[in-house]
């Protein structure tokens, strides 16, 4: 049965330098940077609020929605639920070099964007993955075969992780025996 209509808010961080929703594409801003992200395909009623107190909140609208399209307004208040987390703090994704003969070489350019692996199954060729726009890769200091990436966005952050992770699949090997690869060990927020 359809909902006659349904609402929910998201109370923006007062670390938030600024906020913007304009036809469903919502603009913020933080030390860290600004994220914008365009909701335009979903069906839904969005508008900034100001509280007397000064505090801003998100408010999401659907009128005469099913249970699928009221997820819809979750997945929103999510989406700017990170982005918020983003600009403040940033999102930071660890990955461990797993390797049984063969030792995994990993390489980053002077500015981050940029992978290169070698020797991954004691093959020859050199495997480039180039990094998303605003994720940085690094080699970790403090721990042996780690690489960090970072970045403000939580979906390029996670597929630059896809991307490297994919980058070194076994092939037409049993992968129940051939466990090399490049693997998420850790995700969390940055700071």
């Amino acid at each position: 049965m359809k909902s006659l209509s349904y609402s929910a808010n998201f109370k923006v961080p007062a670390e938030v330098t600024g906020i913007e929703v304009n036809n469903r594409v919502v603009r913020v801003k933080g030390k860290r940077g600004e994220l914008v992200k365009d909701f335009k395909h979903l069906n839904v009623d969005m508008e900034l609020q100001t509280k007397k107190s000064g505090a801003k909140l998100v408010v999401v609208k659907v009128y005469f929605a099913s249970q699928k399209q009221i997820a819809t307004v979750k997945t929103v208040l999510a989406h700017i639920s990170n982005m918020c987390t983003g600009v403040c703090k940033g999102f930071q994704y660890k990955m461990r070099l797993v390797y049984a003969h063969f030792p995994i070489n990993v390489s980053t350019n002077a500015d981050g964007t940029e992978l290169e692996i070698r020797n991954y199954l004691g093959e020859k060729i050199v495997r480039r993955v180039t990094m998303l726009e605003g994720v940085k890769v690094i080699r970790s200091e403090k721990v042996k075969d780690e690489i960090v990436l970072t970045g403000n966005d939580v979906e390029l952050v996670s597929q630059s992780a896809a991307n490297v992770h994919q980058s070194c699949l076994v092939k037409e090997k049993d992968i129940r025996k051939f466990l090399d690869g490049i693997y998420v060990s850790e995700k969390g927020i940055l700071e």
